[in-house]
């Protein structure tokens, strides 16, 4: 199948069993680059082990989904019933824009890590926050880990094309135009996103709760093992006690 446009096979999960398994092999990269910290690791760790039982709950409350079943309204829809998942949601949906990232880059010598672009984005959010009454240094961390895991799905597309020709892209996005104002409208989100559950992120109940959400975005946006494990990458700082 294809995830926005980009021409990659992927896996459409067909009820519990497969998306859990999938849930419960996913775990976060190490890298030699940006290495996340013990602590954080250990929590996004036991994260990616609850969103597995996450993933029951909804699940039995969505029912298996198929190829030709509408997806719900997933910023409002699943943020009511499962609180952080206005968050997660996001999240979601800055990994699967990961998929025309690396197809916009792969064969050209545009490499994944942009680190101009990355300090931009950084210096931008810590300003915006404070601005929403937002501790710039916790939203920076929200965002770096973002930065990170949509370089770990370009990455790992990446190394899939190199493997299976037959896979690549047979289109290349726009960066400019068609990707990066999608990434801002979602970082647009993402802040207000933070905004509305600073408290609920501040609760010793965030784990549990992230937890519910990833599992429901995870399913909602059918995502792959590749993204599951993009997704993992993408929570440990988002609840403040595991930062």
């Amino acid at each position: 199948m294809s995830h926005r446009g980009v021409c990659v096979p992927g896996w459409v999960p067909s009820g519990a069993p497969r998306v859990i398994d999938r849930l419960a092999l996913a775990s976060p990269p190490t890298r030699k680059a940006n290495p996340v910290r013990p602590r954080r690791l250990r929590s996004a760790l036991t994260l990616l082990g609850a969103v597995a039982t996450a993933a029951t709950l909804a699940l039995s409350q969505a029912g298996p989904a198929t190829a030709d079943t509408q997806r719900p309204a997933p910023a409002r829809q699943s943020a009511t019933a499962h609180g952080l998942a206005s968050v997660t949601d996001l999240f979601a949906q800055r990994l699967l824009l990961a998929d025309k990232v690396a197809a916009a880059k792969y064969g050209t010598d545009t490499p994944i890590d942009d680190p101009a672009r990355e300090a931009q984005i950084l210096a931008d959010v810590r300003s915006r926050a404070a601005g929403l009454g937002l501790d710039p240094d916790a939203v920076a961390a929200v965002f770096r880990d973002q930065i990170e895991a949509n370089k770990l799905v370009q990455r790992g597309l990446h190394a899939r094309w190199d493997a299976n020709p037959g896979e690549r892209p047979t289109e290349r996005p726009d960066l400019a135009k068609e990707v990066r104002p999608a990434l801002d409208r979602i970082t647009t989100g993402l802040l207000a996103a933070l905004a509305e559950t600073d408290r609920d992120r501040a609760v010793p109940s965030c784990g549990p709760r992230l937890a519910v959400a990833a599992g429901w975005s995870a399913y909602t946006h059918r995502l792959d093992a590749l993204h599951l494990e993009g997704l993992g990458r993408a929570l440990p700082s988002v609840c403040a006690g595991s930062r």
